[in-house]
């Protein structure tokens, strides 16, 4: 199926950002319904964590792949796979997941759908896209993940107390079904003047590694989303735990948790965006380590507040969520800008490969953690774990200054 309308830059922004936010429908429903989860299938932390982390570990299996072949062929059709993975995810849940390892297995199929949708996506809009406007392209389309986050916490949370948890998966399924169509149809395709032919092999990743400007941001990344999937993945349960410490009838206790991680992701949405204003009007490099350096002090104290009053409690988790997203775009704009000509698909494998393993990671070891420190039940746990994800976050300015400055001696150097 090929466009039959050639689109404007930004109506083919509006576009894949809907698409995009339809593709990830699916992925806040197990957070959302985690305490419900834990409870029903006697799930510890480290188990919910591995549920949490398989997703990325599976993103990570395909997406070198998925991602560099989109140098080669129309990554619409790379798109189109992956949203009928997700789609197969979400009903495997709905209608068969019963216990751990089921959850392990749909979960992970979770992960290999996003592979297909995220990248890919980002790639089929960035080669449609005048050079001008590329850098705001991907803050728009990075943040517009945070839309279908946000109405996925509202929307799963809302059908499971209306029917049940099973017909949450269901409909988050049939909603991301929709952005098959949207793509397939709307979407233009990119004809071979599009695709610059690498000279390297499909997976030969040694220029991009060899690109310190570019791996400067990819370790970036993976640090930002150590932190931001651990607070997407834990927020809900965290909220549900600081509620339980209020005062009988203290103001926030009877507010529904799922709607409240909605919101917050609402209000985090221009984060990522002006956070790649600020880069573009301030400087990357300088912008990316003042965001992460506020989001590192803010994580360290995040968890000891939950006994806090719920109504602060919220308020320094929008605080925190800013920070969060706020350096997103940025660092994904800086990889894709310093990609060399040709490996602009290669670079966006390896920044999603090393990126989402500390997507991995953050929430797995996170989990290790409360276990560890004393389970959910515990307030010191809480705040250890997450200041565990605030010291991961903590990397990231110095390898911007370190990297990143070695970077641009070099260049001056040539």
């Amino acid at each position: 199926m090929r466009s039959r309308v050639r689109m404007s830059g930004v109506r083919l922004i509006v576009l894949m950002c809907g698409a995009e936010a339809l593709a990830v429908l699916g992925f806040s429903t197990l957070p959302a319904l985690q305490p419900i989860l834990l409870a029903e299938w006697s799930l510890s932390n480290t188990q919910a964590g591995w549920i949490n982390g398989i997703y990325f570990a599976a993103y990570m299996a395909v997406v070198p792949v998925l991602v560099s072949l989109t140098d080669r062929v129309d990554p619409r059709r790379i798109f189109a796979a992956g949203v009928v993975i997700s789609v197969l995810s979400s009903l495997g849940f709905a209608v068969l997941a019963d216990g751990f390892w089921d959850a392990m297995l749909y979960r992970g199929l979770g992960g290999m759908g996003m592979a297909g949708t995220y990248m890919p996506g980002l790639k089929a809009l960035t080669d449609h896209i005048d050079e001008r406007l590329r850098s705001r392209a991907v803050a728009f389309y990075t943040a517009s993940m945070s839309i279908g986050f946000a109405l996925s916490f509202l929307l799963s949370g809302e059908i499971a107390a209306l029917l049940d948890w099973r017909w949450a998966f269901g409909l988050m399924g049939l909603g991301t079904a929709v952005a098959l169509p949207a793509v397939m149809l709307l979407a233009p395709p990119s004809e071979p003047h599009h695709i610059v032919k690498p000279d390297t092999a499909l997976l030969d990743f040694r220029p991009v590694l060899r690109n310190r400007q570019a791996f400067a941001y990819v370790l970036a990344y993976s640090a930002h989303n150590w932190e931001l999937f651990v607070f997407r993945s834990w927020i809900v349960t965290f909220f549900v735990f600081s509620q339980g410490l209020q005062d009988e009838g203290a103001l926030g206790t009877g507010w529904s948790v799922t709607a409240l991680a909605a919101l917050i992701g609402i209000l985090a949405l221009p984060a990522s965006v002006l956070g790649n204003e600020a880069a573009l009007r301030f400087g990357r490099r300088r912008t990316v380590i003042l965001i992460t350096c506020a989001s590192a002090a803010i994580g360290l104290v995040f968890g000891f507040m939950a006994a806090l009053p719920f109504v602060l409690v919220v308020a320094v988790s929008i605080l925190y969520s800013f920070t969060v997203s706020g350096d997103s775009s940025a660092v994904t704009a800086g990889a894709i800008e310093s990609a060399a000509p040709g490996q602009r698909g290669a670079t966006m494998a390896v920044h999603s490969f090393i990126g989402f393993a500390g997507a991995f990671a953050g929430p797995l070891v996170f989990g290790v953690v409360l276990d560890l420190a004393g389970g959910r039940e515990s307030l010191f746990a809480w705040g250890l774990a997450f200041a565990s994800s605030a010291l991961a976050i903590a990397l990231s300015p110095l390898v911007l200054a370190t990297l990143g400055r070695r970077a641009a001696r070099d260049a001056n150097l040539t």
